[in-house]
């Protein structure tokens, strides 16, 4: 096996609003494998404030990762316990040696050109800035949008809900809100009973992680689904993860597998919830196009039909070339791509 890794700085098209601050930047490394001819390459991506990771640690463990390669090491799992995105690009590069097409992860119906739904994702920002985002969506031909709150007023972001739906009943428009654990469970049970009069689907993480009861409660009252995001993340073994979803019981999680140690917890995750009856759908984290594309392929290959987390591709100003494009709402991937373009790192 022969190893190697390249970073890159991706740069936004427009600085964007997060509850962790401004994004104007984004960190990915990837990892480039090869063995015997067959080719892969998998990104590892960071958000910082987010992922467990620092940068530090990363170029520490990416560098010691090839090098142990090269020297025909063997990795066991436990190599990547503090370095959950380091793992999904191992993961995803290891996926991609299987295949002659540079960007070929899964032999799914999505490479083959089926498309996969995916919500229009309206960042945090001024009232008028979310409203031109909003209208921005829903005439690029998305049916569902996911709109980052509890940044600016929350009346502001009650004035946004009600246009939308003084223009769009339910049946057009699916509307998903992000919390990313802005509200205090003191008055969470109250905002979650306003925000209800406008037909949400579902609310992420409304309050902070690690507190289950809380969470908890608000599960079984809130008139709101909700959806972990951000509890999901340091939580390692199978027998903690099966602990966080009996002790809270929410409607949804969300999967993101650049920052829950790639796949492999991802499915154990999906197999848990499913045993209690908890639904759930897959999100990129603001990675790259190969790190977006391996996540689209494997979402595929699990046959889920309701809109994904996926629609991030086009947030950066130079990104990776890939076969993926988005149209009316869906992410799409052409099949005759690879015979034209080579990936380029």
């Amino acid at each position: 096996m022969k190893a190697s890794y390249k970073f890159i700085q991706l740069v936004f098209k427009n600085p964007s609003g997060t509850s962790r601050g401004i994004l104007k930047t984004k960190d990915s490394w990837f990892l480039m494998l090869e063995h015997d001819g067959q080719e892969g390459v998998g990104e590892c991506s960071l958000i910082y404030g987010l992922s467990i990771e620092s940068r530090e640690l990363i170029e520490q463990k990416i560098s010691l990762l090839c090098s142990l390669l090269n020297e025909g090491e063997e990795i066991t799992p436990d190599f990547f316990d503090d370095c959950p995105s380091l793992l999904f690009a191992y993961e995803t590069a290891l996926l991609n040696m299987q295949f002659e097409e540079p960007m070929k992860y899964f032999d799914c119906d999505f490479i083959k050109g089926k498309p996969i739904p995916i919500n229009g994702l309206i960042w945090m920002g001024e009232k008028s800035f979310m409203r031109d985002q909003i209208k921005a969506k829903i005439e690029e031909g998305f049916s569902c949008i996911k709109i980052k709150i509890a940044a600016i007023d929350f009346n502001d972001e009650v004035d946004l809900l009600k246009y939308i739906r003084t223009e769009f009943k339910e049946s057009d428009i699916q509307i998903r809100l992000d919390a990313n654990c802005g509200f205090d469970f003191s008055d969470a049970s109250e905002k979650l009973k306003i925000l209800s009069a406008y037909n949400i689907h579902s609310i992420e993480q409304p309050i902070s992680v690690g507190m289950h009861a809380k969470m908890n409660a608000l599960c079984q009252k809130s008139p709101i689904d909700i959806a972990l995001d951000e509890e999901l993340i340091k939580v390692c073994s199978l027998e903690d993860k099966i602990d966080t979803l009996k002790n809270i019981m929410p409607q949804y999680i969300i999967l993101k597998p650049g920052l829950i140690g790639g796949i492999a917890h991802a499915e154990e995750w999906i197999n848990e919830a499913e045993k209690l009856g908890i639904k759930w759908w897959i999100t990129s984290a603001l990675e790259s196009n190969v790190g977006l594309n391996a996540i689209a392929q494997w979402t595929s290959s699990l046959n889920t039909t309701m809109p994904q987390g996926l629609g991030t591709g086009k947030l950066f100003k130079m990104n990776i070339p890939s076969p993926l494009d988005i149209k009316n709402g869906y992410l799409h991937y052409d099949p005759n791509w690879e015979s034209i373009f080579k990936t380029d790192i």
